[in-house]
């Protein structure tokens, strides 16, 4: 898992860097570096962590 993906915890607001159709998604868990995201178009998604390093978003 990358480092900024390991600093990831439920409620915080991503987007997936090689999906940006996907839109803002929001950590539900983040367990051994299975990392499910709800986005707002797509729905619920597991995203390995090893392979696809999210895109934390700050700002609202």
């Amino acid at each position: 898992m990358s480092d900024m993906n390991s600093i990831l915890e439920p409620g915080m607001l991503v987007r997936h860097p090689q999906q940006p159709d996907w839109g803002t998604g929001q950590v539900q868990s983040n367990i051994a570096g299975r990392i499910t995201v709800n986005f707002r178009e797509v729905g619920k998604v597991v995203i390995d962590g090893a392979r696809v390093e999210l895109v934390p978003v700050f700002d609202p």
